[in-house]
């Protein structure tokens, strides 16, 4: 029940996911006063809410946008200028130079002047427009390796949203349950109290009409003293584990009062430790986010290796240029073909690392497996152990009421005295105690299992 609760939440992310733009304004969610708080409900508004989670959300659509941007290479790219400059026209004789760039003169003399022409500081209008278009052809990987690693990337950065989002479904159904067990307690020593209280009122009863010692009422008010701190102590603890709550749904400040509307409980471990395994093997997102990075590191060589061999792209471009209009116009249009011939070995150099990173993901893989497989059979035996620890607890708890029950009897028939009565009441409401905290392990117990093994983001679509 818990697993198909976890699982739908994820889903329901992964939907808020695959709808996201870097414009999307994320509005937080919060409950509605006297609201039915499900596991269900506090895990969506987990993944809705949570800072990590809407950070990597956001970082995957980052990614996403990434694969757009390589893509674009692939589309003609379109530029157009457009100067106006005034400036000197002294002649420079046929000199040669580098252009650094900001030095808008071509070299050689003003027509029909002397070379040594004297200088002037006059100046004169100088237009120029023009438009130009180059368009990609082929260059042997380097492109499309580009796009296959933002690609992977991208796949990579979803599957770590979806991590983190797994890491925040377990930490609310941690939470959710650490109230459960909490107010459960509360209610034990509720009741521990009204037990106390009723011991007490019966030996001052009984003691007014010297029928016990005046000791029997100092010792169930002491029992009573500690019932009431175990109570403070017990109401503490839910406090805070409200707070906690609150904190992983992002509510917690002016959080509205709400009720939780399930219960502790459990049920008997179906499914083999292999078949835990293959799903985890399957359905880890950290695993898949590294089989991406392995495939991204892939195309990296691609992109490397094509530096062996030439780049192919077409160019066209019109342009209009002159010291006063009308300007004069040239057209132009052709193959570029690049191809570099000698690096420093740059190339080989680039390609050994893009190799080497490669295979230190796949070490990388096969390291997580490893820890995979220390995960989810840790997972298991813990709730194996888990249920064998409630049966124990159930055993216990019923040994203890029986306990407490005899021994009621023999004081109220003065065969027993309020030391065995108070120490039966003790054990009784520790077992009750243990029992609620045996349940709470079990909970806690599947809610890792869940996570170790992917399973709350099978149902989850392929995005």
């Amino acid at each position: 029940m818990r697993k198909s609760i976890i699982r739908t939440a994820v889903v329901f992310a992964g939907c808020l996911l695959t709808i996201a733009t870097p414009q999307f304004a994320w509005a937080l969610e919060t409950l509605q006063p006297g609201e039915k708080l499900t596991l269900e409900r506090a895990i969506e508004l987990t993944i809705r809410n949570h800072p990590r989670g809407l950070e990597m959300k956001s970082e995957a659509v980052a990614a996403g946008e990434r694969v757009g941007e390589a893509r674009a290479a692939l589309l003609p790219q379109v530029y157009s200028v457009g100067e106006y400059l005034r400036s000197t026209d002294n002649p420079i004789g046929n000199t040669t130079y580098l252009n650094p760039g900001f030095i808008p003169r071509i070299t050689g003399t003003l027509h029909g002047a002397p070379a040594n022409a004297g200088q002037s500081f006059s100046t004169t209008d100088n237009f120029l427009t023009g438009v130009a278009v180059q368009q990609y052809l082929f260059d042997f990987g380097r492109v499309r390796g580009l796009i296959e690693q933002r690609d992977e990337e991208a796949h990579a950065a979803l599957s770590q949203a979806q991590s983190t989002e797994l890491d925040l479904a377990f930490e609310a159904a941690q939470r959710y349950f650490a109230l459960l067990a909490a107010a459960q307690k509360v209610k034990v020593y509720q009741k521990e109290i009204e037990q106390r209280s009723e011991q007490l009122h019966a030996a001052q009863v009984k003691a007014s009409a010297n029928l016990t010692p005046q000791i029997d009422v100092l010792t169930a008010q002491a029992a009573l003293t500690r019932a009431q701190t175990d109570l403070l102590e017990a109401s503490d603890q839910q406090a805070i584990a409200r707070v906690a709550l609150n904190n992983a749904m992002a509510i917690d400040r002016n959080a509205p009062d709400y009720e939780l509307a399930d219960v502790l409980t459990y049920k008997q471990v179906s499914g083999s430790l292999e078949s835990f395994f293959a799903s985890a093997i399957a359905m880890r997102p950290d695993l898949r986010a590294l089989e991406a990075e392995a495939q991204a590191a892939g195309a990296q060589v691609k992109q490397a290796r094509s530096d062996y061999f030439p780049s192919v792209g077409a160019t066209a471009g019109y342009s209009a240029m002159g010291a006063g209009l009308p300007a004069a116009n040239n057209f132009n249009a052709g193959i570029v073909v690049t191809w570099p011939i000698f690096n420093g070995f740059a190339t080989e150099h680039q390609v050994q690392e893009a190799k080497a990173l490669q295979n230190a993901i796949r070490y990388s893989i096969e390291d997580l497996e490893q820890r995979v497989w220390l995960d989810v059979k840790s997972a298991y035996l813990e709730l194996q152990t888990s249920v064998e620890r409630i049966h124990q607890a159930e055993a216990t708890l019923a040994a203890s009421s029986g306990q407490l029950e005899l021994a009621d009897k023999r004081y109220n028939a003065g065969l027993g005295n309020i030391i065995e009565l108070t120490d039966a009441e003790r054990f009784y409401i520790e077992d009750d105690a243990a029992y609620v905290d045996a349940l709470y392990g079990y909970s806690v117990a599947e809610a890792t299992l869940d996570r170790v093994t992917g399973a709350s983001i099978r149902s989850a679509p392929d995005k």
